[in-house]
């Protein structure tokens, strides 16, 4: 199922959100506390409905956003005022509300995605420096890092406001490259996000391994392997 595309790496760069940590199920969780919080529910009283309008639109705005076509202040305003218009609730106020709540919230979940550690401890008994790539507002990211104890796997944490660049974009995959100091070749990318870590890799020369939880149908290129659990990413470096 699983072929080796090189012998050996020498550094991973690996994802948060949806890789290493379970995005849709922190945010799920986090949205649940405060659909409640701020009495929501009285105006509209179907959570479930809510929140798959919610995963939708964020997803289509953080794509735009990777694209540089939308700015950071208008996805966090928008991500919750364009579900709130949808549901009938044109309130610009609680939308900002809800994304304040949501920005100090959303940090303190803590769900993994299965075997996220178990990989992360092999990258450490195989002496395999593992460099975290993200595109994730810095506050949030950093938390989530921290209260997952997650950071003493992380040689690096590389996030968009620091790299002064957004995956896919080369520059972000060179600031990785240079902080590490390896070459293209040394790279392993381990993501979720076909467009921003796997295209970003190839373009820059990194092999990749595409974690396809969403099933998404795409060609994949000679340098990529599809996986569809982080236990074949573990089979895969064990290979």
């Amino acid at each position: 199922m699983l072929i080796t595309i090189q012998p050996a790496y020498k550094y991973i760069f690996v994802d948060l959100d949806d890789t290493i940590w379970d995005f849709h199920a922190n945010a799920k969780s986090a949205l649940y506390d405060i659909f409640y919080e701020v009495k929501l529910n009285e105006k509209y009283d179907d959570f479930e409905n809510f929140y798959g309008i919610y995963a939708k639109r964020n997803l289509e705005l953080w794509t735009q956003y990777s694209r540089g076509e939308i700015t950071k202040d208008y996805l966090v305003i928008e991500r919750f005022l364009c579900v709130l218009v949808e549901i009938g609730i044109n309130d610009k106020d609680l939308a900002q509300e809800i994304n304040s709540r949501y920005l100090d919230i959303l940090g303190s979940k803590t769900i993994l995605i299965p075997y996220a550690i178990e990989l992360l401890e092999l990258c450490v008994e195989k002496n395999l420096p593992v460099t975290l790539i993200t595109n994730g507002f810095t506050q949030v990211q950093m938390q989530k890092v921290k209260n997952s104890n997650l950071e003493h796997y992380f040689s690096h944490i590389v996030l968009s406001d620091t790299a002064g660049a957004l995956k896919p974009e080369p520059a972000f995959f060179k600031y990785a490259l240079d902080l590490n100091n390896a070459r293209p070749g040394e790279v392993l990318v381990i993501g979720d996000n076909y467009d921003a870590d796997i295209l970003g890799a190839i373009n820059s020369g990194i092999d990749a391994l595409f974690f396809n939880t969403a099933g998404r149908k795409v060609e994949l290129p000679e340098r990529v392997v599809e996986i569809k659990s982080l236990q074949e990413a573990i089979e895969f470096l064990n290979a």
